[in-house]
C-alpha cells in the first residue's frame, strides 16, 4: 500500500510537471498574442467572457488567466467589470482539461501518443536555428502530462482488494447534507494541495473511474474544487494592490455563489447531465467505465456554463460588492515592495512582464503627480508650502524604491529561459524604469527650486512666469502621452508625435534661455534669473527622458 501511495504521488508529480511545461511553452509561443487578445477583446461583458474562455482553453490554467487579468486591471487596460467577465469565462475554459482526460485518458493507450510527442518535441528543441523551438516544449509537456496520467491510472489500487475502505467511503457518502459539505471541503483541500483545479479534476476522474467514489460524490468534490482554486488566488493576492484584491474577491464570490445555487438543485442537475450523456452514471454496474468520467466532465462544463450565464447579468453588482469589500487606499506608501500574484504552476517570465507593465503605469502616475505638484507651488508664490516638499520627497523616495524593486525583478526574469521578444522587452523595461526614476529626481529638484523661491522670497518677473506656462504645458502633455501609451504599441505616427513634442520643447527651452539672458543684460535680479534658468533646464530634461521612454516602449515585444 505504501509503495502504491508513492507511485501515485510520483505519477501526480509527472502530471503536474507536464502541465507546467506545456503551459510554459504555450505562453512563450503565444504569450504576447494572448495579452493582445485580452486587451482588445473585452469591449463588453460577453466579449470579456469569451476572451477568458478562449485564453484559458489555450493555456489550460484559469489561475494563469486570472493573473494576467489582474495585472491588466492594475495597469488600467481593463475595467474591473471587464475583468470579472474574463474570470467567468476562465472558469468555463478550464473545463477543457476534464474533457481531455475523460476522452483520451481512459479510451486509448496514452503511451502510444505521449512518447512520440516527447521524442518529436526533444528533436525540435535541439534545432537551434528553428524559429518555433518553443513548440518542442509544448509537445514535451503534452507527452509528460499524459504519461503522468497513464501512470496515475495504473497506480490507483483496485477497489475490490480493499472492501473495508470502500465501506468506509460509502458511510461518509450516505449522510445527506453533511456528506455534501464534507466532500465540498475535500475538493477544496485537494485543489489547495495540488495548486491546480485541472490536476484536482484529473485526480477526481481517476478516483471515480477506479470505483473509489460514486457519481454524486465525485460531482460534489468538483464543486469544492471550483472554490478551492479561488483560495489559492486569494492567498497569493494578500498584500497586493487594491484592484488585485478586488479581482480575487470577485473570483471567490462568483464561485461560492455558484455552489450555493447549485445546492438545492444538485440531484436534479445530476439527473439532467446523466440524461444527456450516454450511459447511466448512477448505476453501480457500469459495463463501460468511461461513462462516469464523461458524465463528470459534462457536469463540470454545464455547471460552469450555467453559472457564467446566470451571473453575467450581475457583473456590475459583483463589482460593487467587491469594491465595498476592498476600499481604496489613501496616502503615499512609506515602503514599496513589488507584489505580484504567482500563477502557481505557470511561473513564466512572459506572464510576470504584465505585472511589470502595471507597476510602470503606477510609476508614471506618481511622476505625473509630482510634476503637477511642482507647478502648482511654483506658479503661486503666495500659496503656503505646508508639507508639500516633504510629500514630494516621499514620492521621490517611492520612485527610487520602485526602480530598485522592478529592476531587481527584471534581472531575475532575465535569468530564466525566455524567447527573443521577451528578452528584448525585459531590457526595454529596465530602461523605462530608469527613465521614470530620473523624471522623479527632476520633479523633486524642481520642487526644491520652488521651495527656495518661497523661502528666500525671490521675485520672478510676471512675464517670465507667463512665458513658462506653455513650456510646462508642453512637458505635461508629453507626460500624459507616455502614460497613455506605456502599455500600447507605438506606431510610426505616435513616434512622430513624440519627436515633435521633444523638438518643440527644445525650441522653447532655447527661447526661454535667451529671454533670461536678455533680462540679465537689462539689469534683472541675478538670483531670480538663475533660478528661472534652472527650472527651464530641469523641465527640458524631463522632456528628454519622456522621448527615451517612448523609444523604449516602441521596442517592447
Amino acid at each position: 500500500m505504501v509503495i502504491q501511495v508513492f507511485q501515485m504521488v510520483g505519477s501526480l508529480g509527472l502530471f503536474l510537471y507536464g502541465m507546467r511545461t506545456m503551459s510554459d511553452g504555450i505562453q512563450k509561443v503565444a504569450g504576447d498574442r494572448l495579452h493582445s487578445v485580452l486587451n482588445f477583446m473585452t469591449g463588453n461583458r460577453f466579449a470579456a467572457i469569451f476572451t477568458g474562455l478562449f485564453v484559458t482553453a489555450i493555456i489550460q490554467s484559469s489561475s494563469a488567466t486570472t493573473v494576467m487579468v489582474v495585472s491588466f486591471v492594475n495597469a488600467g487596460l481593463l475595467q474591473l467589470t471587464q475583468a470579472i467577465g474574463v474570470i467567468m469565462g476562465a472558469n468555463v475554459g478550464t473545463t477543457v482539461t476534464g474533457w481531455l482526460v475523460a476522452s483520451l485518458g481512459f479510451k486509448i493507450e496514452i503511451i502510444v501518443i505521449a512518447l512520440p510527442a516527447i521524442g518529436i518535441g526533444f528533436i525540435i528543441l535541439l534545432l537551434k536555428k528553428f524559429r518555433y523551438r518553443d513548440f518542442g516544449e509544448v509537445l514535451i509537456g503534452f507527452g509528460l502530462l499524459f504519461m503522468g496520467l497513464e501512470f496515475l491510472k495504473n497506480s490507483v489500487p483496485d477497489i475490490g482488494k480493499y472492501p473495508e475502505l470502500l465501506q468506509r467511503v460509502a458511510q461518509f457518502a450516505n449522510k445527506g447534507f453533511s456528506s455534501y459539505l464534507l466532500f465540498i471541503g475535500v475538493g477544496m483541500v485537494l485543489t489547495i494541495i495540488v495548486q491546480s483545479s485541472s490536476a484536482a479534476m484529473a485526480i477526481t476522474l481517476m478516483m471515480a473511474y477506479s470505483g473509489w467514489i460514486d457519481y454524486p460524490t465525485a460531482a460534489t468534490i468538483i464543486l469544492g474544487e471550483n472554490i478551492g482554486t479561488t483560495i489559492t488566488a486569494y492567498i497569493a493576492s494578500i498584500g497586493t494592490s487594491v484592484n488585485a484584491r478586488r479581482a480575487s474577491r470577485a473570483h471567490i464570490l462568483f464561485n461560492i455563489l455558484g455552489v450555493i445555487w447549485m445546492t438545492p438543485v444538485f440531484m436534479p442537475f445530476l439527473k439532467m447531465v446523466n440524461f444527456i450523456t450516454p450511459g447511466n452514471a448512477f448505476s453501480t454496474d457500469i459495463t463501460n467505465p468511461n461513462v462516469l468520467p464523461m458524465n463528470l466532465a459534462m457536469f463540470h462544463t454545464l455547471f460552469n456554463v450555467f453559472n457564467t450565464i446566470i451571473f453575467s447579468f450581475f457583473i456590475n453588482q459583483i463589482a460593487f460588492v467587491v469594491t465595498k469589500m476592498v476600499p481604496d487606499e489613501k496616502g503615499i506608501p512609506s515602503e514599496y515592495k513589488l507584489k505580484y500574484i504567482r500563477a502557481s504552476l505557470q511561473d513564466t517570465p512572459e506572464f510576470y512582464l504584465v505585472t511589470v507593465k502595471r507597476e510602470l503605469s503606477k510609476m508614471a502616475d506618481v511622476i505625473a503627480d509630482m510634476f503637477t505638484r511642482f507647478w502648482d507651488i511654483f506658479s503661486q508664490p503666495e500659496k503656503k508650502l505646508g508639507d508639500e516638499v516633504e510629500t514630494q520627497k516621499r514620492m521621490e523616495d517611492l520612485t527610487d524604491q520602485m526602480q530598485e524593486e522592478i529592476t531587481k525583478f527584471l534581472s531575475q526574469c532575465s535569468m530564466d529561459t525566455m524567447n527573443r521578444v521577451t528578452a528584448r522587452s525585459v531590457y526595454s523595461m529596465m530602461r523605462i524604469t530608469n527613465e521614470l526614476e530620473s523624471i522623479g529626481d527632476s520633479c523633486f529638484n524642481l520642487m526644491l527650486l520652488a521651495e527656495r523661491r518661497h523661502r528666500k522670497q525671490i521675485e520672478i518677473d510676471d512675464a517670465a512666469i507667463e512665458s513658462l506656462l506653455p513650456y510646462v504645458d508642453l512637458v505635461n502633455q508629453f507626460i500624459r502621452f507616455i502614460r497613455s501609451h506605456l502599455n500600447e504599441h507605438i506606431s510610426s505616427e505616435n513616434m512622430a508625435v513624440a519627436v515633435n513634442l521633444e523638438n518643440n520643447i527644445n525650441k522653447m527651452r532655447n527661447t526661454l534661455k535667451e529671454s533670461a539672458s536678455s533680462r540679465l543684460q537689462e539689469g534683472a535680479d541675478v538670483k531670480a534669473e538663475l533660478l528661472f534658468i534652472d527650472v527651464v533646464r530641469h523641465v527640458e530634461q524631463i522632456g528628454d527622458h519622456c522621448l527615451n521612454i517612448v523609444e523604449s516602449v516602441a521596442r517592447l515585444g
